[in-house]
Parts: structure tokens; C-alpha cells; sequence
């Protein structure tokens, strides 16, 4: 009784002390996740004086063109914008100056495939030109070198649609006195109103027209570049419904 008393006392001993041990934990298992591709941005050297000078109008128009084509196509060039901002802190050597409306959906820098250090942008609602920004074009071209004046107008343009419909509202009926001299010079049997989409868009084509006649007129500077072929002084629509920028003749 004894002997079997002991090995009973020894059994449940045995059976705390295997209960009382911790729980084998599995081997620790390494995770591999490959890390997602890093974009490579292209950074490019920025104009230096030399190859603006080397630039022609044409070459720039074309420049623009190519730019719009990778635009509409999703086919933008990947920059690092932080090394161009590096590269291009000491001086600037741009192509061209645009001129286009304060539209939040006309993004002039991309819509033309352009990085830093680039182009000059002007903006104003409606895309007209006053004192200011006449002598912003002339710093750009006579004093900076650009090549090209560009007046970039655009399709629904909501401060030619409040100038067709004669809007009264603080200071921005004064603005829109620079605008309606488009619609004026427009002839049309149709609807003349905001709501007629043809007409908005003959205004619109108009008062980039007549934006370019009053940089020639009010600014002798870039009137005589552009009589010696130093410069171009154009025009362009942008279709918001596409991206596309189609050039005025």
C-alpha cells in the first residue's frame, strides 16, 4: 500500500510539473514583402541662357504642341521637382510666357507637359491683359529672354459667360468691362447668352483675339520683338472636355 500510496503522490507531482511548463511557441517565421518600385524622377537641366538664345518661336510652339500631345495621351514626364528647384534657384531662362484665366481646371504648367524654371504664367479671369500684366510679358520677353507670348483662353470660361450676361457684382464688374468689347466684335443671329454654348465659345475665341490686338497696341516693346521676328504673339483655346489646346491662326 505504501509503495502504491508513493507512486501515486510522485504521478501527480510529475503531471503539475509538465502542466506548469509553458507551451512550446512555433519558430519565428520571416515575412518578405517586396517594397512597390520607387518612381524615377527625370530631372532635367534647366535652360541656361545660351540655349534659350539658341530657341527659335517656332521651335517653342512646337515645344508647347508636343508638350499638350503627352498631356492629353496620360504620357507626362516624371520630374524631381526638387532637384529642379535646386538647379534652377540661382537663374531663370524661360521659353515663353502664357497668359491664361485664374480657372482652377486649367492647370497651364501641365497641360503642356512643363516643368520648372520653364515658362513664365500669367493669370487673370478672362485672360486680359492691363498695365501689370503687360509689364510682367515685357519683363518675360525683353528683359528675360522668352520667345513666345501665348494668351491661353479656354472653353466655359465663367468670366466670359459673366460678361455676355452683363454680371453686376463688386469689382468684378469693372473686370468684366476688359472682356466685353469681345462680345461686341462677335456677329451673331443666335442666342446671345451664357446659355448658348456656340456663342460662349465664338466670345471666348474672340477675346483671346482681342487680347492679343491690345498687347500690340499697348506695348510698343513687344510689338517691335515681334516685327523682328525676335518673338510670336499668339493665341490658343483649352477644351476642358479633352485637354487639348487647339492654336488660333
Amino acid at each position: 500500500m505504501k509503495n502504491t500510496f508513493g507512486l501515486s503522490i510522485l504521478a501527480i507531482i510529475f503531471s503539475i510539473s509538465i502542466a506548469c511548463q509553458p507551451a512550446p511557441q512555433p519558430e519565428p517565421t520571416t515575412l518578405t514583402t517586396e517594397e512597390p518600385p520607387k518612381l524615377v524622377g527625370l530631372v532635367e537641366d534647366v535652360l541656361t541662357q545660351e540655349e534659350q538664345a539658341a530657341l527659335t518661336p517656332d521651335m517653342v510652339i512646337q515645344l508647347l504642341k508636343d508638350g499638350n500631345e503627352r498631356f492629353i495621351n496620360g504620357d507626362m514626364t516624371i520630374r524631381d521637382h526638387s532637384e529642379l528647384v535646386r538647379k534652377s534657384a540661382k537663374a531663370q531662362y524661360p521659353k515663353a510666357i502664357i497668359l491664361s484665366c485664374v480657372d482652377s481646371r486649367v492647370p497651364v504648367e501641365d497641360v503642356f507637359d512643363r516643368g520648372i524654371g520653364d515658362i513664365f504664367v500669367a493669370r487673370v479671369a478672362g485672360n486680359f491683359v492691363n498695365e501689370d500684366i503687360l509689364g510682367s510679358m515685357e519683363f518675360a520677353c525683353k528683359v528675360s529672354g522668352s520667345k513666345l507670348v501665348l494668351v491661353l483662353g479656354h472653353e466655359y470660361c465663367g468670366a466670359v459667360k459673366a460678361a455676355i450676361d452683363d454680371a453686376q457684382l463688386g469689382n468684378i464688374t469693372a473686370m468684366l468691362t476688359n472682356i466685353k468689347p469681345a462680345v461686341a466684335a462677335v456677329e451673331y443671329t443666335g442666342e446671345r447668352n451664357s446659355s448658348n454654348a456656340e456663342f460662349v465659345h465664338k466670345v471666348s475665341e474672340s477675346n483671346v483675339r482681342n487680347t492679343i490686338n491690345e498687347i500690340r497696341e499697348h506695348s510698343p516693346i513687344l510689338k517691335e520683338m515681334e516685327d523682328q521676328g525676335e518673338i510670336k504673339i499668339i493665341g490658343a483655346l483649352y477644351d476642358m472636355d479633352n485637354g487639348k489646346v487647339s492654336f488660333l491662326d
